[in-house]
């Protein structure tokens, strides 16, 4: 990914020099194993570990596999040259190509998970802390776009909140089932190679043994593990797209914070755009581009192909460090998101009390008036608003059919907002606890 949507940390995980650190760890600890089990000297096994302070020259590897045309082959090769060939010769003893880079991987995804993790907690902190802080701050809900009924900010946030926490227990889970690592040499049956070495291995890393694996660890659990920053992503976009809303012009109910210096245009001046859940829109993207290959990998050629790999190379990177980026732009965004109350309040009346006409529905037809009924005389007066930019409120207290089953004071106590903020308590309890 390039540097501008980028983090230190996450491109870490995924730089040539830990790759084949991680390499070097995996025939290191293999070799350890093997000198427990007596299938090689103990000397050569302790050799290994001579290279353990060692950063591995790059761009030599990259030499000798400009001559070898093989990734593993070139650093084993090279990893030879700072131990010696003769303490070298047990390396990668009855393994094969796939124990190396699969293990490798899902080492690497294990990681990235974890930061992708830490983030999603940290922006579940952001949403938690504007939920409780705009829990009573009413504003109009909207389906297709149109006004529905009253809603408060604090409901928004906490939605967007309990979506995310699912998507935490998401990442957990794809955390859980990449952890896996293979040592079991060619087509996975451990011919040349004893199970206690993969074990061995995988206590090392911090993974499990991969149950049963061909030459290749199963490529469902990369489909799971890409589908499940797909669907991430997707909820980022979400949040996103409310604050796009939030902030057009027409609206204005919330904007992006605007800084001192910033800004909008280079031909307008006056303008304050929302450049930055626009972003987080195109990033989204970005991510689940990758879902799609990840799970055309899961069909592989009998015991293993490589059409996975080219796949790999580039999703792995590219979507781990866009979403980790995403998310904590999306984190910034939700902390310093500037609320206007004022205009959600004149954006509900805009329509002059339009948005009570269930509540009067309603209570017409616990009045003994038949729903149809009790339809036509609400919407009648509702369209009078619309199309001649009457009050509701005013209509209804004029329309005898309507005054015929309600009194005035009950036409007037449909038009009480406290009405539809009364159970926001129970549901913060449901999403938030007590």
């Amino acid at each position: 990914m390039i540097p501008r949507y980028s983090r230190p940390e996450m491109v870490a995980i995924w730089s040539p020099e830990t790759k084949f650190k991680i390499w070097y760890e995996i025939e290191a600890h293999a070799c350890e194993a093997m000198a427990d089990l007596g299938v090689i000297p103990r000397a050569n096994a302790d050799a290994v570990w001579k290279a353990k302070d060692v950063t591995f020259d790059v761009a030599r590897i990259d030499e000798i596999e400009a001559v070898t045309k093989h990734d593993v082959i070139a650093f084993l090769t090279h990893l030879a040259e700072h131990i010696g060939s003769d303490e070298a010769r047990f390396v990668h003893q009855g393994m094969t190509s796939s124990d190396v880079l699969d293990t490798c991987f899902n080492v690497q995804l294990t990681r990235a998970a974890d930061i992708l993790i830490a983030d999603t907690e940290g922006l579940l902190a952001a949403l938690k802390r504007r939920a409780l802080e705009h829990k009573d701050t009413i504003r109009i809900g909207r389906s297709h776009g149109i006004h529905a009924e009253p809603t408060t900010m604090g409901l928004t946030f906490a939605r967007f909140y309990a979506e995310m926490d699912r998507n935490l227990a998401r990442l957990r889970v794809a955390r859980d089932e990449i952890a896996t690592g293979a040592i079991s040499g060619a087509v996975g049956t451990f011919a040349n190679i004893d199970p206690a070495v993969e074990e061995h291995v995988c206590a090392k890393l911090g993974l499990k043994p991969e149950p049963i694996s061909t030459q290749v660890i199963p490529r469902d659990r990369h489909a799971a593990f890409f589908a499940a920053l797909g669907v991430v992503s997707s909820s980022i976009e979400n949040i996103a797209i409310e604050v796009r809303h939030m902030q057009r012009t027409e609206v204005l109910e919330a904007e992006e914070f605007f800084s001192a210096g910033q800004k909008g245009s280079s031909a307008m001046p006056h303008k304050r755009n929302p450049v930055l859940t626009e972003n987080l829109t195109g990033l989204a993207r970005l991510v689940r581009m990758a879902v799609v290959p990840a799970l055309e990998n899961v069909a592989l050629w009998h015991e293993r192909d490589i059409s996975h790999s080219s796949v790999e190379r580039n999703i792995g990177p590219d979507t781990t460090i866009t979403l980790d980026f995403a998310l904590s732009r999306l984190t910034g965004v939700i902390d310093k998101l500037v609320i206007y109350p004022e205009n959600m309040l004149a954006n509900m009346n805009k329509f002059r009390g339009l948005v009570m006409s269930q509540r009067v529905l309603l209570a017409l037809t616990q009045a003994g008036v038949s729903r149809e009924d009790s339809y036509k005389l609400v919407q009648r007066n509702a369209m009078k608003v619309w199309e001649e930019g009457k009050d509701f409120k005013t209509e209804l207290l004029g329309d005898a059919d309507v005054l015929e089953a309600l009194s005035a004071e009950e036409i007037e106590e449909k038009f009480d907002l406290g009405y539809h903020t009364k159970h926001v308590d129970t549901i913060f309890k449901r999403v938030f606890g007590d």
